[in-house]
């Protein structure tokens, strides 16, 4: 299909120690990282809780479980080779907050040869109504193409890709803690948290296999 859920790799006590983690940063502004609106002066509730991006290169809690190794076996069996980390990310997902319209991630990794390898691991659990991960199974073979513009109202993001004919986006219906893992030509995406006082936080780490070359400067 694509993708692969895997359950049990962080313990209760490691996932509140991640809750506590992005809690505190939640509270600071962190340039380059992390810049909310503090004052919440707006009705985006995506300008008080924006994505936190790359915490690892200030926070070692975050660093540590990009590289928590019970991810990194499954990396490294998926991959058959050794996992690189190169990117995490920390989504808060408030209520009320837009989506990320359907996208393959190595449009902007770049990872080659291979591939980049996201690892989703639930903080919340995480299914429609909070707008938990949208999936299209079967496109991770598919070219990574052009992104066309994404509606704006539903997605903070510019990028969206179209499914195939045929082919439809699925739910990926996480609990806490679950991770989730799939290639960067997967096209995923999500909808808007319609709830009205639950988050769908997550935390998000992308890693490339250790024999590729090249890969996006950003990362």
């Amino acid at each position: 299909e694509g993708y692969l859920i895997v359950k049990g790799l962080f313990t209760e006590e490691q996932l509140a120690e991640i809750d506590r983690t992005f809690e505190d940063i939640s509270l600071q502004v962190i340039p380059g990282h992390f810049e909310p609106d503090l004052q919440q002066e707006t009705n985006d509730p995506l300008k008080r809780y924006p994505r936190v991006m790359h915490p690892h290169r200030f926070n070692e809690t975050a660093k540590r479980y990009m590289l928590h190794q019970p991810v990194m076996d499954v990396l490294a069996d998926l991959y058959e080779e050794e996992p690189l980390a190169a990117q995490s990310m920390f989504y808060y997902k408030p209520p009320g907050a837009r989506g990320q319209a359907l996208h393959q991630d190595n449009f902007y990794l770049k990872v080659e040869p291979g591939n980049c390898i996201a690892a989703w691991t639930a903080i919340d659990p995480a299914d429609q109504e909070n707008g938990g991960l949208l999936v299209v199974p079967k496109t991770s073979a598919y070219d990574i193409v052009c992104p066309d513009l994404s509606d704006s109202k539903e997605s903070f993001t510019t990028h969206y890709v179209k499914p195939p004919k045929d082919q439809k986006a699925i739910p990926a219906l996480m609990e806490r803690g679950d991770v989730l893992f799939f290639n960067g030509n997967l096209i995923h995406g999500s909808y808007r948290n319609k709830t009205k006082d639950r988050f769908r936080r997550s935390f998000i780490c992308h890693y490339a296999n250790s024999s590729a070359t090249r890969i996006g400067t950003h990362y």
